[in-house]
């Protein structure tokens, strides 16, 4: 019996597309800058026609955004050592090190292009944005519990007080993102969260 082609599997041949589409929006932005990719060079860099991409997705925002939330996958997943000092200076050093990579670039694009599109910006917020805030605010609220952090901030304050400085310096450029900076970056945060003694 005759192997069956790989054009008789249209699921392959999508998913194929599907990650070559999304490996080309991720390669050409982080090479030209976000602005300077178009649909249609993304088109002839995944070797897919242009129809297809807005089959699947709705804008190039709308692509780049699945290209990123593809990428973050567990890498910034919460730490829980029981020390939530620790805890925070591991997951926000691990961000800090994904904004200053080739993920950046894509990430900021994204946020950009979300300011003059509605449905960017909520898409932004519901798959990247909003989960990992809510996992930190469940990393926090273990911490309150445990006596580490007040009780009378709530913890979605808390999550902004902590990532605030970082996205101000990635998203305006006023001082570089270092890894470094971050154990004394938490420490400030925490020193004004911790309950008296």
């Amino acid at each position: 019996m005759a192997a069956t082609s790989d054009s008789a599997r249209p699921a392959r041949r999508s998913e194929r597309s599907r990650r070559a589409t999304l490996d080309a929006v991720f390669d050409l932005t982080v090479r030209r800058g976000y602005a300077a990719v178009t649909v249609e060079a993304i088109a002839a860099a995944a070797g897919v026609g242009k129809p297809t991409i807005y089959r699947w997705w709705p804008s190039k925002g709308a692509l780049a955004l699945e290209a990123i939330s593809d990428r973050v996958g567990g890498v910034l997943d919460f730490p829980d050592t029981g020390d939530i000092a620790a805890d925070l200076t591991s997951q926000i050093t691990a961000l800090v090190t994904l904004l200053n990579s080739g993920f950046g670039t894509v990430y900021r694009g994204v946020i950009a292009e979300a300011q003059g599109d509605p449905d960017l910006a909520a898409a932004l917020r519901d798959t990247v944005v909003e989960p990992r805030s809510r996992v930190c605010q469940d990393r926090l609220a273990k911490a309150v519990a445990e006596g580490q952090l007040r009780g009378d901030v709530p913890v979605r304050v808390m999550v902004e007080l902590l990532y605030a400085p970082v996205y101000y310096r990635f998203l305006l450029g006023t001082d570089p993102l270092s890894p470094r900076q971050v154990p004394g970056q938490v420490e400030a945060v925490l020193a004004g969260l911790r309950p008296p003694a």
